[in-house]
């Protein structure tokens, strides 16, 4: 962002929310005047927004791109977690991630976060000079990630996600699922924390898209303060099946829905958005900062 914007919107109030910071290891990141904007990229070959994807030369022009743009963060990935995909090897999973994160993190200073639920991969990553893990397992899918995370001091954020990639969209079902959603992350977030990890060091995500129907996705969106706890929460919205689901656009055209989304993080008091079009959602969600603090 360009400095007299940057300096002009810092001068807003704040929004309403229980905590107002987030910390990855030495990093301390406020999001009291809005959400944070946390740029996508896949260091994959089949993650379902193909612009996203990358090889590590890639990671580092986007990253770049990213930061031009206004971006908080960055996140890489490299293995797929959309609906119906299938796991890779560890092997395979860091072979893609490490180099890609070293050129991104040759290529910038911005807060890196890493997608993966494989400790090792993690561990790997934190001393490759990663700040952050973004767990879609919510720490389940290797019992060395929370002790990993209180060991490093990483960030952490822990997903909800019913079932696994590869079966989540089958049959989703849930009594209550706001209540069920924000019972299994404070279980999460207090197992992190019982592991050693500092609550300002968690943050939890309801899992938009993962083992849930269009309704649970709805539902879950227009109750995220509830579904927060009073823990700072990120949303990961952008471009998914449910604004397709609503509209019948394809992936391509849902930028609109996903500024939509990012609407209803904003006003919910998230701490983070996941997106995959940085500079629209920055430019939106500075010029809604600016009203809200306004009005």
């Amino acid at each position: 962002m360009d400095s007299d914007r940057h300096d002009s919107t810092r001068e807003t109030a704040p929004r309403p929310g229980a905590v107002s910071y987030w910390r990855l290891g030495d990093r301390t990141l406020d999001f009291t005047r809005r959400p944070l904007v946390m740029g996508i990229i896949n260091v994959t070959p089949d993650s379902f927004h193909a612009p996203s994807r990358a090889n590590a030369e890639r990671a580092a022009e986007m990253a770049r791109e990213m930061i031009a743009a206004g971006a908080d963060l960055l996140d890489l990935g490299a293995e797929s977690s959309r609906p119906g995909a299938e796991p890779v090897d560890a092997s395979d999973e860091q072979a893609r991630l490490l180099p890609a994160l070293e050129a991104v993190r040759a290529a910038c200073d911005l807060p890196l976060t890493i997608d993966t639920y494989r400790a090792e991969t993690a561990r790997l990553a934190l001393a490759a000079g990663a700040d952050g893990v973004n767990d879609i397992t919510g720490g389940q899918g290797d019992p060395d990630m929370l002790s990993l995370a209180a060991e490093t001091g990483c960030g952490l954020i822990l997903m909800h996600m019913q079932g696994t990639p590869g079966t989540m969209q089958e049959n989703p079902r849930y009594d209550d699922v706001v209540a069920e959603v924000a019972a299994e992350l404070a279980d999460r977030a207090e197992a992190a924390e019982t592991a050693g990890v500092a609550r300002d060091h968690i943050v939890v995500d309801p899992g938009i898209g993962f083992g849930k129907t269009l309704a649970h996705n709805l539902a879950l969106m227009a109750r995220l303060r509830d579904v927060a706890g009073g823990r700072p929460l990120m949303l990961g919205a952008s471009r998914k099946s449910f604004i397709g689901q609503l509209t019948g656009d394809g992936t391509p055209q849902r930028l609109g829905g996903s500024l939509a989304a990012v609407a209803v993080a904003h006003d919910h008091g998230a701490a983070i958005v996941r997106v995959h079009d940085v500079h629209a959602t920055v430019q939106f969600l500075d010029v809604l900062a600016a009203i809200t603090a306004t009005r």
